[in-house]
């Protein structure tokens, strides 16, 4: 089943909120997917799409500095979190 490039742009600010509201804390994949109530590789695939839009940083490390074999943890960049919290204001005011 194909998405339309808009049900995926509204999927991906689903992503962002969720990352956004788990701020600093870097969230797995699977817990983005199970918030988001999609499959995880879709999910992926996402979140990768928005790491070459410098939205989303990967982290391949868990917090001993060990490599992650096949985890990832997501969290947003310093520049998606400006702008996310500028407009989060935004809508506030």
């Amino acid at each position: 089943m194909k998405l339309s490039h808009e049900k995926k742009q509204k999927i991906s600010e689903q992503i962002l909120a969720i990352l956004f509201s788990n701020t600093p804390n870097p969230v797995f994949t699977s817990l983005i997917a199970r918030e988001s109530a999609r499959d995880e590789e879709f999910i992926k695939q996402l979140l990768l799409d928005m790491k070459k839009q410098n939205l989303v940083a990967e982290i391949k490390k868990n917090p001993k500095g060990e490599d992650y074999v096949r985890r990832s943890r997501w969290t947003l960049t310093d520049v998606a979190y400006t702008a996310y919290k500028r407009n989060q204001t935004e809508l506030s005011n």
